[in-house]
């Protein structure tokens, strides 16, 4: 059992939000231009024209900022990652091993940009994730599935795996089809490339990759053991 209990944490790959500082800026900066646009437009019609581009503009910035931002929250007993489209949700007693992904080159090992996760069990994992954020994992991480190839000589095999959609059978018995199965067989070849399942890429956090994988140690360590 663990002796004590760790505390809710919320950490972000970007501090941008409506109440912000940064926020009130632009929105002011937005504002200013639009004004400006008036007084410098020749008519009304312009006038009304440079504030909807004023406005699509600092629509389509802050868009493209939320689309952007990945968020994580770490409890006692969860370890959630939030998405734009949605996110997934893992239980610490059911994580092996956190760790970062190296890449073995004639002997020689080189750090990967991805901090990886070991499960002990599939099934939660895949009845937790939206599902609409499997294709876009499916995609980001296809490179770091041929390296895993590469590395293991198997380049030949990639193009077999990268699109494996064969029925996968989880832990208590179900069958995943569709999308759900891809992810699944994703993750079963990135075991056998790098022995991790889940994976996390340095560029999405706030800190290094050292600190975040210590940080998540502390929280497993802390974690009640799976029953």
């Amino acid at each position: 059992m663990a002796t004590y209990k760790m505390d809710t944490l919320h950490i972000t790959n970007q501090s941008f939000h409506l109440s912000a500082y940064t926020s009130r800026l632009i929105v002011m900066v937005s504002t200013l231009s639009a004004i400006t646009l008036v007084i410098l437009s020749p008519g009304p019609q312009q006038a009304v024209l440079s504030v909807l581009v004023v406005a699509v503009l600092s629509g389509y910035g802050y868009y493209v900022l939320l689309k952007s931002k990945v968020s994580y929250t770490l409890t006692s007993s969860h370890f959630q990652q939030h998405l734009f489209k949605g996110g997934w949700v893992v239980k610490w007693n059911n994580i092996s091993s956190i760790g970062l992904c190296t890449y073995d080159q004639d002997g020689w090992v080189e750090p990967l940009p991805w901090i990886g996760i070991k499960l002990k069990r599939y099934s939660p994992y895949l009845e937790s994730i939206c599902p609409r954020i499997i294709t876009e994992i499916l995609m980001t991480q296809r490179s770091l599935l041929y390296l895993g190839a590469k590395q293991h000589g198997n380049e030949r095999v990639f193009e077999d795996i990268v699109l494996d959609s064969d029925t996968f059978k989880g832990e208590n018995g179900q069958d995943y089809h569709g999308l759900l199965a891809m992810l699944a067989n994703r993750m079963s070849h990135q075991r056998e490339f790098h022995d991790y399942d889940i994976f996390i890429a340095v560029s999405d956090l706030d800190r290094s990759a050292e600190e975040f994988v210590g940080l998540t140690r502390r929280y497993l360590a802390a974690a009640e053991p799976d029953t």
